[in-house]
């Protein structure tokens, strides 16, 4: 159906993550990464880290706006601006694979 491909990264901080990639199709496509080392009992210092990303490899129209933390190298925040229905599909649909690799991939029980 879906074929989903299993990635080793290595995030800037150095750690080494599990990733797992598929194309989300439907009149555009997107393609979608997301991995986590699951819950490790601790903040940015000490916990875990959850990576995704989310790539137009056919025409969606996507466009995304940051903005940083005063003073600071953090991301205050992202925003995802999406026109057009397919978009709203492909985007629910990549979102849902998001959610399920970390539920998985974290060993959280979700009810």
């Amino acid at each position: 159906m879906f074929e989903t491909i299993a990635k080793k990264k290595v995030l800037p901080d150095g750690t080494k993550l599990t990733t797992f990639t598929r194309e989300v199709t439907g009149a555009k496509t997107l393609e979608v990464e997301v991995g986590t080392n699951g819950f490790k009992g601790g903040n940015a210092e000490h916990g875990s880290r959850t990576y995704f990303r989310i790539t137009d490899i056919g025409n969606t129209d996507m466009f995304v706006k940051t903005s940083r933390r005063p003073f600071s190298n953090n991301t205050e925040s992202a925003e995802f601006i999406l026109g057009g229905d397919c978009e709203l599909e492909t985007i629910i649909r990549a979102l849902k694979f998001v959610v399920k690799v970390l539920e998985e991939e974290s060993a959280e029980v979700v009810d």
